[in-house]
């Protein structure tokens, strides 16, 4: 079987507002939206997916803005990961999401790629994106990977498809209470972050709540007082130091008032079917003295009920060292 025939031929059209994506996903049966293209477009080439219509987005500008009130701040889905990393006010207030944006990828993917797009994007387990397999997550039968090569793939949370999310920013947007905003036929309306992830356990063809005539349309972060501004780190490990995934990434976000850490909300990515959050390790950190602090072992906690496969064990550990790594990086900058 050659490259050949898993091309399939599609329709391009540019709407000029969201009322008009929203009618054309509601119109054309399996279509799909397009930002920078730099992942829909690969899961075309190998026929992972097969739209007839393809809607581009960029003729709307509202969705290619950030804008700041005293409430909150509005990241449309078309803005670039490049303009995310480099933005003043999320450099500020939201450091954590910035350097998420600016170690993603290469920087020609940086400049293309949206935020919209990242949040979206399919996994990039070797089975799923395999166009002659037709693994569970494809309407298939079987997960391959059991049998096979299991480098990559969860050490939690995982059932029947054992999928990682592979977007840098899902991680860093959980840290700060995000919102996703979507447009549907007669509706715009905002989630919570985490209830925007589908697991497998929920809907094993699926990584997202939207359905076919939806998309989302911006990103809500809230504003904080300066006197009660979070301090926040991402760091991640990978294989290259440029262009490659995430093994593992960490994404922690503190305040601490007096010496004792008021809030605290911590992330993981590459360990699990959705962004992970650790609400053991946070439990232990929230109103915890830094003092009295014992990172190792609150390091410890951070993957509740690891089940890794034999050749991704490593994962757990990475895990442990980076979230340790990260909470005494912000320690030491208090």
């Amino acid at each position: 079987m050659n490259e050949e025939s898993f091309l399939s031929t599609f329709r391009y059209y540019e709407p000029e507002s969201v009322a008009e994506v929203v009618s054309a996903l509601k119109d054309n049966v399996n279509s799909s939206v397009i930002g920078g293209g730099s992942d829909l477009l690969s899961e075309i080439k190998n026929g992972t997916t097969k739209p007839n219509v393809l809607l581009g987005l960029s003729r709307i500008d509202d969705l290619k803005r950030i804008t700041a009130t005293d409430t909150e701040v509005r990241i449309g889905s078309m803005v670039t990961i490049n303009a995310v990393s480099s933005d003043p006010v999320i450099k500020r207030d939201y450091g954590a999401l910035s350097e998420a944006s600016a170690g993603l990828a290469t920087p020609q993917i940086r400049n293309v790629g949206t935020l919209g797009g990242n949040l979206n994007q399919r996994p990039r387990c070797w089975y799923y994106r395999n166009p002659l397999i037709d693994c569970l997550k494809k309407g298939g039968t079987k997960c391959y990977a059991l049998g096979g090569h299991t480098k990559y793939l969860c050490v939690t949370e995982g059932e029947r498809c054992y999928i990682v999310h592979p977007s840098d920013t899902a991680v860093a947007l959980s840290l700060f209470s995000a919102e996703i905003e979507i447009a549907s036929a007669g509706d715009i309306r905002r989630i919570p972050i985490g209830s925007f992830f589908v697991s497998p356990s929920e809907n094993i063809l699926r990584e997202t709540i939207l359905g076919p005539d939806e998309f989302v349309t911006a990103v809500y972060l809230p504003s904080h007082a300066p006197e009660s501004r979070h301090m926040s780190k991402y760091i991640k490990a990978r294989e290259r130091q440029s262009g490659d995934f995430a093994l593992v990434s960490v994404g922690i976000s503190l305040k601490v008032s007096s010496g004792t850490i008021q809030a605290c909300n911590i992330c993981f990515g590459g360990i699990a079917p959705t962004p992970y959050r650790s609400i053991q390790m946070e439990k232990y950190l929230v109103n915890r003295s830094v003092e009295n602090l014992d990172v190792s072992y609150a390091a410890g906690l951070a993957i509740s009920d690891p089940k890794p496969f034999p050749d991704n064990e490593y994962k757990v550990t990475l895990a442990t060292n980076l979230v340790k790594k990260a909470l005494s990086d912000l320690i030491c900058d208090l």
